[in-house]
């Protein structure tokens, strides 16, 4: 029996429509990304608020999802009309779609699973206190307050966040912990050796949200001991944007504490 074969109309039906769509989607993928920069760039501009700029997120992720599900239509229509090139052009939609919807999707789905809280600390009986930032922060609409609510959270949410005890004296502590504060490319506040404290300021990079740290050294047995606290000025959950910035510091620190390279 012969094979059958699609007849000469139907095929460049279904090329066409492949096409549309696979064009479509890589199209609606692109805007999409171009949609969550505006979100950030909007509230940078102060075109709107913080509700506004996560709202423009969100519906660019769900966009970019449409245009993920339009990109494999594409691909099964491609395939059947046997339309190779048009094949390409749905897999560039459906990469782009995926590239674009997962980084925000995965921190959606984080901040189901992380504590409600912005301000994180190495030491949650005694956390460091600010002194040069303080001015910088009003009418922020998070305080500097610390709360038992906010240390239960942390150590069931944050369990690993401890301070780092280095084998050295706090004058070279506080020199390591001025090194990797810089590497970390924080906007140096203040830096007091008489006080052993380091206050910075930390931008993220869509939004710009200014998060404020500040890293306390005092002596211990045999060396040093360096706590660091983070505190977002702005967000009742920082999806654990503080937590992991603290994880880093601590990391570079350690590296250099133990010969790593760092610039400072």
């Amino acid at each position: 029996m012969p094979e059958a074969t699609l007849p000469a109309s139907d095929f460049r039906k279904g090329t066409r429509m492949a096409t549309l769509l696979a064009a479509g989607s890589a199209l609606l993928a692109l805007l999409s990304g171009l949609a969550q920069v505006m979100g950030g760039v909007g509230y940078r501009l102060h075109w709107w608020g913080v509700g506004g700029g996560i709202q423009t997120v969100g519906i660019a992720t769900l966009a970019a999802v449409a245009a993920g599900v339009i990109a494999l239509a594409a691909l099964l229509m491609a395939y059947l009309a046997g339309a190779r090139g048009r094949m390409g052009i749905a897999a560039i939609g459906l990469v782009l779609a995926t590239v674009i919807a997962a980084p925000p999707l995965l921190l959606y789905r984080q901040a189901g699973r992380l504590p409600s809280i912005h301000d994180i600390s190495t030491d949650t009986d005694n956390p460091p206190r600010f002194a040069a930032i303080v001015p910088l922060r009003q009418g922020a609409p998070n305080s500097l307050e610390y709360s038992a609510d906010e240390a239960a959270k942390q150590k069931a949410g944050y369990p690993d966040i401890a301070p780092a005890v280095l084998d050295v004296p706090p004058a070279r502590a506080f020199d390591l912990a001025d090194q990797a504060a810089r590497a970390m490319g924080w906007d140096i506040v203040s830096v007091s050796p008489p006080d052993l404290r380091i206050e910075a300021t930390a931008t993220t990079l869509l939004f710009g949200f200014k998060d404020d740290v500040v890293v306390r050294i005092t002596p211990a047995p045999n060396g040093s001991r360096v706590d660091v606290r983070s505190v977002s000025r702005v967000g009742q959950s920082d999806v654990g944007t503080n937590a992991r910035r603290i994880r880093a510091f601590m990391k570079k620190l350690d590296d250099l504490n133990h010969g790593g390279t760092g610039s400072a």
